[in-house]
């Protein structure tokens, strides 16, 4: 960390001449492209974060708290449901899966592939591994999606990208005072209160939010207790100081995998073994970051903080797993805008450096508790991202991007138990170009970027008789190339990407010819690509009253591209064609009532031999509420035909084998209904 922050200070001292000279030919705002005119139910901070990320050659999104606010929000599922070609779909409580582009398939639980984060601190641990539960699914104000190559503002090289939490404060938050309670189905109950206000140049804000279901599967009741504070002050011109904390107390009761068969006719049922081994996954986690923002000229602005995670987990499954995890890591980045030999231009550059480990112990199973210890080891992770990019404008109209970035990350273990260690380090080089091009508030873009994604230690270290410790495993590349337009025409505002990925290395859950013990390889050729939609018509918006139809459309073709094996077959578990529908009329006193279709229009393969589908599945749900005053009453009733359906199953090796496990699959939820009451004063 000393390194990075002499190297941000010996940077800062070199640019110092070179943001004179730019901001001195230009003696302007920096530019800012706008896709389209601001929609009035957008507050300013969202809105103005719709303008920063229209910068982006590539498709990135916003969504703004009030999208979801009037809804039952547990977690990503429930926030990004609007977000095309992002992959969100329920297994239990707030665990889901988060896949953007195909990112991560292969991963039945938890996440990696994808950048999560608040406010720029991610999630994950050291080396890239993450879960959802770590989340405050109403802790944000509004939430950036970087898809691909796009999330290189935040030095990820991944393919998936980035999805971004921004903490309210003082400043930005919605109201003063806030009080939300909510219930429904299977004894879920929540209740949130907030308050933010300024004084001077110190502004605050403080939420507390506890949450508590049975769950619609046998054994899957959880609990969770968060609060978060947001402490700042601002001096001068846009210059502030920003403190933030976030603490969680989660206890979740963890239901299995089950069999098609179960998940289509028996889908509460919890699991073989499930309820006598007590499965849950108990933590209790701090986050704490020191962040900062300096206009130091015109034309140069400055980002950065420093971070601090703590984690400890219980978490009894087909074995106990007792984790401590600490994570620390620091940020920094310029903002550069002004002119180049007469042409507007800008540029962006930083480091991201992390590092961190955990102590894990694993133990048998005592009906929940621990028993004979098994495994006794310590991980070590560390990355450092470098990147840049710039953008030149030959003519108003249209700019030239390029950039890229370096990575470096470090995996160290011990296995205390075997007596055995090992190591290995990662090194790569991922550039980046594309064009913007903008005319009135439509904008057309395009980009190619290679993305890098090194192993976790998840995948590091599995089961092996070769001798060694970790599993010699390569990082997973691709290169990315993206086109799309993005924009607003009278009552149409649209959103459309086609992008190709050529993957090699993906890190895959498969059985190889060499047949090694071990369940996560690297694959040779793979082929993602697809189109990622939305298109919404403001078909009323008079004194009447508002009608909109929004309408989000994803295909996805991801397949093999001539594995040995495997042949041309497609890569399981993503739907190739994924709709959402939904129609809200907002009339008179704040009333709004909003029917929604999620159709999973094929169904979809679950094994790399495509041996055994699926079903696909539509849902309909319906939402609506009405304003009392400061008050604001919702009803979110979901799955109103009862279908049963499998909503969310890992990838199976070829489940046509009669040795092949296919419990796999994880039930959609029934018919439920939930209601709150929101007040704001």
């Amino acid at each position: 960390m000393h390194k990075l922050l002499c190297g941000s200070a010996m940077a800062l001292a070199a640019l110092t001449p070179l943001s004179a000279a730019w901001a001195d030919e230009g003696e302007q705002d920096p530019p800012i492209i706008v896709t389209a005119d601001r929609d009035p139910d957008d507050p300013a901070v969202v809105a103005d974060a719709r303008e920063r990320l229209s910068r982006t050659p590539g498709s990135v999104s916003v969504v703004a708290a009030e999208t979801y606010e009037d809804h039952t929000v547990v977690g990503l599922p429930d926030i990004l449901r609007d977000v095309p070609g992002v992959l969100t779909n329920k297994r239990y409580g707030e665990e889901s899966r988060m896949s953007i582009r195909g990112s991560g398939l292969d991963q039945s639980y938890h996440q990696r592939g994808v950048m999560l984060a608040q406010d720029g601190v991610p999630f994950a641990d050291a080396d890239g591994f993450g879960d959802f539960q770590k989340i405050d699914p109403l802790g944000a104000r509004y939430v950036e999606v970087y898809k691909g190559g796009n999330a290189l503002r935040f030095g990820g090289a991944q393919l998936g990208g980035a999805v971004n939490f921004i903490t309210p404060n003082g400043k930005t938050a919605e109201t003063p005072y806030s009080l939300r309670l909510e219930a429904g189905s299977w004894d879920t109950f929540r209740g949130q209160g907030s308050v933010a206000g300024k004084s001077g140049g110190f502004d605050y804000y403080g939420s507390v939010n506890g949450f508590r279901s049975d769950g619609y599967r046998d054994n899957e009741a959880g609990k969770q207790l968060r609060g978060t504070l947001d402490l700042g002050y601002s001096f001068g011109e846009d210059n502030e100081v920003r403190a933030i904390g976030y603490g969680a107390t989660i206890r979740q009761e963890v239901p299995g995998a089950v069999t098609l068969t179960d998940a289509l006719t028996n889908p509460t049922f919890a699991g073989n073994g499930v309820v006598d081994r007590r499965q849950a996954r108990e933590q209790d986690l701090f986050r704490g970051s020191l962040q900062t923002h300096l206009r130091l000229s015109d034309g140069l602005v400055f980002e950065g903080g420093v971070y601090a995670t703590q984690m400890d987990l219980h978490h009894p499954i087909s074995i106990v797993i007792d984790q401590d995890t600490d994570t620390q890591g620091a940020f920094g980045r310029f903002d550069l805008s002004g002119e180049l030999g007469g042409h507007r231009a800008d540029l962006y550059f930083g480091a991201y450096y992390r590092q961190g480990g955990t102590k894990q112990d694993l133990y048998l199973n005592s009906h929940g508790a621990n028993g004979f210890r098994i495994g006794q080891a310590v991980n070590e992770a560390s990355g450092l991202d470098l990147f840049a990019e710039g953008r030149f404008f030959v003519v108003p109209s249209l700019a030239l991007v390029a950039g890229g970035s370096y990575g470096h990350a470090s995996r160290n273990y011990d296995n205390l138990l075997a007596a055995k260690h090992d190591e290995v380090d990662f090194d790569w080089f991922a550039p980046r170009v594309g064009l913007l091009f903008e005319q009135g508030a439509v904008q057309v873009y395009a980009n190619y970027t290679r993305s890098v994604e090194p192993p976790h230690f998840g995948a590091l270290t599995q089961t092996n008789t070769s001798g060694s410790v970790f599993v010699p495993l390569d990082t997973q590349r691709a290169w990315t190339a993206e086109i799309g337009t993005r924009g607003k025409s009278g009552a149409f505002t649209w959103d459309v990407t086609y992008y190709r990925a050529d993957v090699r290395g993906e890190l895959l859950s498969f059985t190889p010819v060499a047949n090694l013990p071990a369940t996560v390889f690297n694959a040779g050729d793979t082929l993602h690509e697809g189109i990622e939609a939305n298109l919404d018509w403001r078909i009323m918006d008079n004194e009447h009253g508002h009608l909109r139809l929004r309408q989000t459309y994803a295909w996805s073709n991801f397949h093999f591209d001539g594995d040995p094996v495997y042949g041309d077959n497609q890569l399981p578990v993503a739907p190739e064609h994924q709709y959402r529908i939904s129609l809200r009329y907002d009339g008179a006193h704040g009333l709004f009532v909003e029917p929604f279709v999620d159709w999973r229009m094929q169904d979809v393969w679950v094994d790399y031999a495509n041996t055994m589908q699926a079903p696909g599945y539509a849902l309909l749900n319906i939402g609506a509420g009405i304003d009392l005053g400061p008050a604001t009453l919702f009803v979110d009733a979901r799955n109103l035909t009862d279908k049963r359906y499998a909503a969310e199953f890992a990838a199976v090796t070829d489940a046509s084998l009669p040795t092949a496990n296919t419990a796999v699959f994880f039930p959609g939820e029934g018919r439920s209904v939930f209601g709150g009451v929101r007040v704001a004063f």
